[in-house]
This record gives structure tokens, C-alpha cells and sequence, in this order.
């Protein structure tokens, strides 16, 4: 299994756990790797792991965080690294639960259908993957607690946002272990994750170039 698709995968999680942080510190977010996190989730029948994000392009946050979380030199946020490790650990939680991973699947089917209607990042398709998320993860005995400006975290619309964020999250936690990943990866394997993430920074500077 490539450590290009592990690394991909583990993109996806920094970028949600990022969104979450925005969100949690500033109440706003950038909406391009928003759409791109909550495309990951809606996406059944993807081809290859870039397009479970939408394309490369979908995962330019998520890369960018993963360098400077992983990268040497780097100040790292203690925060993301709270939300990535949580989506790690539900994740392992989630797939001993059969049933729950069930119905995670038909809201998510659901959530697909209401895209016949609304935009994949409408309210109304948010809130309903925030209300899945409630309704499976948030029921286990570990719940990721997210810091942050409590006027944020009180907006309804922003508590919907980080709940679909985080089960955006666990769904490329899932990829991440589908394509070999592993925790300890992220210790011993760091510079190889490091070097395949830059590739990637690489590849879509000079197709943005070019274009």
C-alpha cells in the first residue's frame, strides 16, 4: 500500500482537524478545504483516495498543516494534534461497532440524496451530518473535546460545522487504516510522510503553474 494514499489520508484528518480549530479560535473558516472535507464524506465510490477529497487540490490545507505539524523546525499545534489523534482513536472504537458503522452509512446515504436538493456544504446538509454524528460517535465513552471561544462554540451553526467536521475526520481516519496507516507511523515513519506530503505540495504548484 503507497505511502502516497497513507499520506493523502492523513492530509484529509489534519484538514479537518484544522477546520475544527479555526472554527473553535475564530469562529470562521476557509471554505475551500471546508467543501473539500465535507466532499470527502459524501463521496461512496471514489476511484482513488485523491478523489475522495474532489482532487489533490482539495487536500492543499490538509498538506500544508501536515508539514508543519510534522516537519522539523516547526511550531506545532498542540490542538490539532488533540483532534487528529481523537479521530485516530474513535476510529479504532468505531470499527468494533458494527451496527453503528451501519448507520453512519445509510445518514451518509441520506445526506447523498439531500444533494439532489442543496449544496453538499448547505446548512441543512450540515446539520444533518452533525445530528449523525451525535446520534453514533458522540454515544461511545471517548468523546474528542474541542477547545475554544465559548461565543463560538455556541453558535449552533459553527457546532454543526465542527461535528460534521470531526466525522469527516474519522471517515479519512478509516481511509488512512484502509490503506495501511498506523499510529506509530506517525512517530517512526514521520520524514517518509513528511517527504510524500511535500511531493504532493510539489505536484500541484507546478500544475498551477502551468495551467
Amino acid at each position: 500500500m503507497s505511502i502516497e494514499n497513507r499520506t493523502l489520508a492523513l492530509a484529509g484528518m489534519f484538514q479537518s482537524a484544522d477546520l475544527v480549530r479555526q472554527i473553535a479560535r475564530q469562529g470562521l473558516l476557509d471554505i475551500a478545504p471546508f467543501e473539500a472535507s465535507i466532499t470527502s464524506l459524501l463521496q461512496l465510490d471514489a476511484d482513488s483516495t485523491e478523489a475522495v477529497y474532489g482532487g489533490l487540490s482539495g487536500l492543499k490545507t490538509g498538506l500544508q498543516v501536515l508539514c508543519g505539524q510534522l516537519g522539523t523546525g516547526t511550531k506545532r499545534d498542540m490542538e490539532v494534534m488533540h483532534y487528529l489523534l481523537g479521530m485516530v482513536f474513535l476510529e479504532r472504537k468505531l470499527s468494533r461497532h458494527d451496527g453503528m458503522l451501519e448507520k453512519i452509512k445509510v445518514g451518509i446515504e441520506e445526506a447523498v440524496k439531500q444533494t439532489e436538493m442543496y449544496a453538499m456544504t448547505d446548512p441543512n446538509i450540515i446539520a444533518q451530518l452533525a445530528y449523525l454524528y451525535t446520534q453514533t460517535l458522540s454515544t461511545l465513552d471517548y468523546r474528542i473535546k474541542v477547545n475554544g471561544e465559548r461565543r463560538f462554540l455556541e453558535n449552533q451553526n459553527n457546532a454543526h460545522k465542527i461535528r460534521a467536521l470531526l466525522l469527516s475526520g474519522i471517515r479519512s481516519a478509516v481511509l488512512w487504516q484502509q490503506k495501511g496507516g498506523k499510529r506509530l507511523q506517525l512517530i517512526f515513519s514521520r520524514g517518509k510522510i513528511l517527504r510524500s506530503a511535500q511531493q504532493s505540495l510539489e505536484r500541484l504548484k507546478s500544475h498551477s503553474a502551468n495551467s
